[in-house]
């Protein structure tokens, strides 16, 4: 891969004594996701959803890393029947800057929400921000993935959901445990 592609390397955030925050997003549908489970001889589970739905909760999510101590922190957001654009991922910068003191490097994927006029402006208004991009196809450099990855195929494996707002308030009370106890 070329080096001019890739985001910057992690010593420049340290140099800069800057937070590196890697941000993915994720959508989470009602229709549960089927994986392999243990039952009686004869007594195959089957999970009451109808298979239609494309109801949605998108999930927003930042592991956060501290310049000097090399602690993590984690933050996101949800977005129950919509999806976010790049106005709300401004406003999901403009809360996780809230909680970071210093310089802040943000390292993500090349999504069209990371793009546009509404993110220029908020690199123009926020001097303490810089943004990097991940090179394309590449989500194994994206610790967000693994919290996605642990979110769905473990703690919501084979959940069925009432409705989106059920689905939104577990996503939030497993991102919620998790933040407390990485």
């Amino acid at each position: 891969m070329e080096e001019a592609r890739l985001a910057a390397d992690r010593k420049k955030a340290a140099a800069a004594k800057a937070h590196l925050v890697l941000i993915d997003e994720t959508g989470l549908f009602l229709n549960p996701l089927v994986k392999r489970s243990w039952a009686k001889v004869g007594k195959t589970p089957v999970l009451a959803a109808d298979g239609g739905h494309r109801d949605k909760v998108s999930a927003i999510g930042a592991v956060a890393v501290s310049p000097t101590d090399r602690r993590l922190g984690f933050y996101f957001a949800t977005e129950p029947n919509g999806f976010f654009t790049a106005d709300k991922v401004v406003g999901f910068l403009r809360d996780v800057l809230k909680h970071l003191r210093g310089n802040v490097v943000v390292v993500w994927d090349r999504g069209s929400n990371h793009r546009g006029p509404a993110i220029r402006d908020f690199l123009a208004r926020n001097r303490r921000l810089r943004l990097e991009m991940l090179p394309p196809w590449a989500p194994e450099l994206n610790p967000v993935e693994a919290v996605w990855s642990w979110l769905k195929y473990g703690e919501l494996a084979n959940f069925v959901p009432d409705d989106t707002g059920h689905l939104d308030d577990e996503v939030i009370e497993r991102l919620i445990e998790l933040k407390f106890n990485p």
